[in-house]
């Protein structure tokens, strides 16, 4: 938020000294004069922060995974891209829709502004939709009365960008149509949180694909509408594994 804050005011001051060379300024110099330091580096500036404010703002935005919470789905150091078109247009800063295109899906990843501390960006997988009913028990989650179907695959280890993780086992679940991985891990250092609530209208229940390693809204409660940021589609960079560039996320 402080970033598009910061693009707002960088694009806001050379457009505005821009404008006022064109309508002002210009008519004032000799024809054969340079442009002074100040216009010329505004007139250079302006276009290319206004192309990177539209995209970054209506089309797509990377970010950066700095913890496990989402693994083995993501992992600390993925770079990743967001959709910014699929919940909707937003006004920059204030994040107000003012043109509807979908809403968020069980299953989705997505990234939203924290609801403690909108000022921070938090990225989670959408569990509850506004109207069910969640319940999570012993491990094992629950959606209106039906239990999730969930599948152990295999151990699973992992030991790089400051995280050790072992003991942990890795599961596929069915969250609606969409299929996905999670870990379980019983020696965890954090509390286990059983839950059985309802989603509100205008809210969505998240929670991290690394169930017992996952500050999420077991912990701090739902993410309003207003909180959306867009839909996590695609890791673009990891620089401790190759591998991932150019994998979707599911």
């Amino acid at each position: 938020m402080m970033f598009a804050l910061f693009m707002v005011v960088v694009l806001a001051i050379t457009g505005f000294i821009w404008l006022l060379d064109i309508l002002y300024l210009k008519k004032r110099r000799p024809v054969d004069a340079a442009d002074p330091i100040l216009v010329e580096y505004s007139k250079s500036f302006f276009p290319v922060i206004l192309i990177v404010f539209l995209i970054r703002s209506f089309i797509v935005e990377p970010f950066k995974i700095p913890s496990g919470s989402m693994m083995p789905t993501l992992l600390a150091g993925d770079f990743i891209l967001v959709n910014k078109y699929n919940y909707g247009l937003r006004v920059p800063i204030l994040n107000n829709t003012f043109f509807e295109v979908k809403h968020p899906q069980r299953g989705d990843v997505f990234v939203f502004h924290y609801p403690p501390d909108p000022s921070i960006d938090y990225i989670k997988r959408v569990v509850g939709v506004p109207g069910d009913k969640i319940a999570y028990h012993n491990k094992q989650l629950t959606i209106n009365g039906k239990l999730l179907d969930v599948k152990f695959e295999k151990p699973y280890e992992y030991t790089s960008a400051g995280l050790n993780v072992t003991y942990a086992k890795q599961f596929s679940e069915q969250l609606g149509d969409k299929k996905h991985a999670l870990l379980i891990e019983d020696n965890s250092m954090m509390p286990d949180m059983d839950i059985a609530l309802e989603v509100p209208p205008g809210h969505y229940f998240a929670m991290g694909d690394n169930r017992d390693n996952s500050r999420d809204s077991r912990f701090w409660g739902f993410v309003p509408e207003k909180n959306l940021v867009g839909k996590a589609f695609f890791i673009w960079w990891n620089f401790d594994d190759f591998g991932r560039i150019g994998n979707k996320i599911n």
